[in-house]
């Protein structure tokens, strides 16, 4: 018996010595599994386990919820007017001058919301200096694969026709030009090309520095060109014309309408969700309600890929394999250089720096008043963890949608695989929505928040460290949850905010985009 217990325990151990070494040699089998194949191609390993509910107390109160018609009335009333007004036509009309100075190229990265601000950025550049600018090359985005130019995402007839009278535009360098390419600064250095400009840098530093190159050139093409002007000391007439392009000139192709309008129109007037009923209301209160919210929709930008699970350092509930795929991830991506590794995850949270998980964005959501007939719309792009990571969210809002849920892939096949495109027909529905909100802040939310805060429309900003601390709180109570949640964003759902010095125009128009009424 003694023997067989001791066999029984050898057999044990190698089973368990078996297990332990295909564990380890695994990787080495099918490395592609474990390995990140791109940014944008996270590895399976962190993945295979669908996350758990963080908040089950929480999530229980959310799914019993019930709202009342005040909080209801509250949340879907459009923005009240708040005393300020678009205010992009400069005090006196410019005038362009006789003569160009000669022509500016710029090449710009990063994704769809980057570009926008260096587009407005160039255009200030070339009114500053006096000449004629090219329409601005888009690199190939390093993240994304994506190879869409100016002419694929905006209206380039639009954009150089409302900006006619401000600043002198062009397709392309004239012949005698011709040879100042991409490919030709590629190559080697070249005295046409500007490659010292400082971030924010001054109007002064651009009369001293580029416009020599244009007098001895008359051509100059400044790479990098991403956050190169400085957003303080700038004449009022250059601030406007910044927000005249951002706000104004820069419309997306029509393709990208269409689609959006689509989308829109689909939302909007779905009879299964406008037509539904509630268990939870008086009959009178459900007719009220439905009234209120009846072809109205929220976009919810869910900004949880893996670039921003990995660069966050924190926790996210996947337990060992996710800690081990997101350390090993961060380091080949980043080589280990993320500033928020030096904190624990409480500390993290605590100052609002981890981005919402989808549960945890669907309880605030719950929590500020929006019910189970809510129609919301996702804006982003792969959510880390697939649809596992979804299940809360979208149970909590059963009538949740994307573009794939509502349009074909024929309807999508001119966008389709073209992240900016995806990124401008989100960035239209968005401005088209009822309500705004986005889980995390990046350039889409600032973005957003600006152009949404020009036109007065509401746009909710999830109070970041208040939610970090609340979602660590074990112990607390859905009616207590609620409370904190609505007491803390009560004003944060698209009152004006000044700019004040260094802060970005892109992020807050007003007072230099908007005047007082």
């Amino acid at each position: 018996m003694k023997l067989h217990h001791q066999l029984n325990q050898l057999n044990h151990s190698q089973k368990s010595a078996f297990v332990a070494v295909f564990v380890i040699l695994f990787p080495f089998f099918i490395p592609n599994l474990f390995q990140p194949l791109g940014r944008a191609s996270p590895s399976i390993f962190s993945e295979w386990i669908a996350p758990k509910p963080r908040h089950v107390t929480l999530l229980q109160g959310a799914l019993q919820r019930r709202i009342s018609v005040e909080v209801q009335t509250n949340l879907w009333s459009p923005l009240a007017y708040q005393g300020w007004k678009p205010c992009t036509v400069p005090p006196k009309s410019p005038s362009l001058p006789e003569k160009s100075r000669g022509y500016i190229q710029v090449f710009l990265d990063g994704g769809l919301n980057q570009q926008k601000m260096g587009i407005c950025d160039a255009v200030a550049v070339a009114k500053i200096l006096n000449v004629t600018l090219v329409i601005p090359h888009f690199e190939v985005n390093p993240v994304w694969q994506d190879s869409s130019s100016f002419a694929d995402i905006f209206d380039v007839d639009h954009f150089i026709d409302v900006l006619r009278d401000e600043v002198s535009i062009v397709k392309e360098l004239p012949g005698e030009y011709s040879w100042s390419t991409r490919e030709y600064y590629a190559t080697g250095i070249r005295a046409t090309r500007i490659k010292t400009a400082p971030v924010h840098a001054t109007a002064d530093w651009y009369t001293e520095n580029v416009l020599p190159v244009l007098q001895s050139y008359g051509v100059a093409a400044i790479a990098p060109f991403s956050h190169r002007l400085t957003f303080n000391g700038l004449p009022s007439d250059i601030q406007r014309l910044r927000c005249k392009v951002n706000f104004e000139a820069l419309n997306f192709v029509p393709h990208v309408k269409e689609l959006g309008d689509i989308l829109v129109q689909r939302l909007r007037y779905n009879s299964s969700i406008n037509q539904a009923e509630s268990n939870d209301y008086l009959p009178e209160e459900a007719d009220k309600l439905g009234k209120q919210q009846s072809g109205k929709f929220v976009v919810l930008h869910l900004r949880f890929d893996k670039d921003m699970a990995a660069h966050s350092a924190c926790d996210f509930g996947g337990g060992k394999a996710e800690k081990l795929a997101l350390a090993k991830y961060r380091q080949v991506i980043w080589q280990g250089r993320v500033l928020n590794s030096q904190f624990n995850d409480e500390e993290l949270r605590n100052q609002g720096r981890c981005p919402l998980t989808p549960e945890e964005i669907g309880l605030l959501l719950a929590a500020l008043g929006f019910n189970n007939r809510t129609r919301l719309y996702l804006a982003s792009h792969k959510v880390y963890g697939g649809k596992a990571r979804l299940e809360t969210l979208s149970t909590l809002f059963p009538f949740m949608e994307d573009k794939k849920s509502l349009v074909s892939a024929e309807t999508m096949a001119k966008v389709n695989g073209k992240a900016s495109l995806l990124a401008a027909v989100d960035y239209y529905v968005s401005m088209h929505s009822d309500i705004f909100i986005s889980a995390s802040p990046g350039n889409m939310h600032n973005a957003l928040v600006a152009h949404r805060a020009y036109k007065n429309l509401k746009t909710i900003r999830p109070n970041m460290a208040l939610l970090g601390q609340l979602f660590q709180n074990k112990s607390i109570g859905w009616s207590d949850f609620q409370r904190a949640v609505l007491d803390g964003h009560k004003n944060r759902q698209g009152q004006i905010r000044l700019r004040k010095e260094k802060q970005s125009i892109y992020t807050y128009p007003a007072p230099d985009c908007m005047c007082r009424a």
